[in-house]
């Protein structure tokens, strides 16, 4: 379908802004511009019963993280929540709304983790960030006031890539059970040759070009692949995953890679549901403030955490 009339709104706002492309500027730069522009006024933020900044132990040092936490008499379930923005950009704040929204939405903990980021940091930095947070998380739960047999992981974008990650570290290291695993349109695959990558390389805020340059900053100009925790879909198997839920948009690079994963992950066994947003694009969940489908996202993953936190 065309592009709704929310999101056609958006884009050409966007592009009044005068925001230079992302790829051509250094890192430090990028993050200026971009975390600024992405990061709401402190005025108006949804109320949430409990914000609090805390860290985590990490394998080069405490990890900050925010915890968010609606009124409860109890311990709550908790999932940890990565944000996107290509390893580079981004931060705790840019991500604040989506935080709070599923915190009151969901009923539960939300662990917001500030994992390093590249290219000072490279791969496998923020996925041994977000690992040892959960695992962190799992130990000191009734101290955070969670309950560490109710986890979950989240994230957007390379987000998505950190959730998918730490899902096959704690299957492979016997880490922390996990009740589910939700991809927002993750990033998944370094080649970035899909047909998605082709049709929406231009014109629907995330790039092609910027692509290759999150990847080039995060896994090196090389972009050599390790193993899967980089780059999840080259895993050799997906079996004994926890149950995902997969968000895809229609006019996205990362549409049919987030596509190919949920595939994968059913086909493996996997319980899994996916969902694609028609006439959307990249980072809309983020965006939920102006556009309806992804206030509708926020509410339909809540729901698939209340109900993974029940079983």
């Amino acid at each position: 379908m065309a592009l709704d009339a929310q999101t056609t709104a958006l884009l050409q706002q966007l592009e009044q802004a005068g925001i230079p492309p992302l790829d051509s500027l250094p890192p430090d730069q990028a993050r200026a511009i971009f975390n600024a522009a992405f990061t709401p006024p402190l005025e108006g933020r949804e109320p949430v019963a409990r914000v609090e900044e805390i860290t985590l132990a990490g394998p080069a040092g405490a990890i900050p993280a925010r915890l968010y936490a609606p009124a409860s008499d109890g311990p709550l379930p908790c999932v940890l929540y990565f944000h996107g923005g290509g390893w580079v950009i981004m931060n705790l704040e840019t991500h604040d709304a989506i935080c709070r929204a599923l915190a009151n939405q969901a009923r539960c903990a939300v662990v917001s983790v500030d994992y390093r980021l590249a290219p000072e940091h490279r791969f496998p930095a923020a996925a041994d960030d977000c690992y040892a947070a959960l695992v962190d998380v799992a130990k000191r739960g009734a101290a955070l006031g969670v309950d560490a047999s109710r986890l979950a992981v989240a994230g957007d974008s390379a987000g998505g890539n950190l959730a998918a990650a730490v899902a096959l570290m704690a299957r492979d290291r016997k880490g922390p059970s996990l009740a589910l695993q939700v991809l927002i349109y993750p990033a998944v695959d370094p080649a970035c040759d899909s047909v998605s990558c082709k049709e929406n390389a231009d014109g629907y805020l995330l790039t092609l070009s910027a692509m290759h340059w999150f990847w080039g900053h995060y896994l090196g100009a090389e972009r050599r692949v390790p193993n899967a925790y980089a780059a999840p879909i080259q895993a050799d198997s997906l079996r004994d995953l926890p149950r995902a839920y997969v968000i895809t948009a229609e006019y996205d690079p990362l549409r049919d890679e987030g596509e190919a994963y949920a595939k994968r992950l059913e086909q493996s066994g996997v319980p899994t549901e996916h969902v694609r947003h028609d006439g959307t694009i990249h980072g809309f969940v983020g965006m939920a403030d102006a556009l309806d489908q992804g206030k509708q996202a926020l509410a339909n993953i809540a729901a698939r955490l209340r109900t993974a936190f029940q079983r």
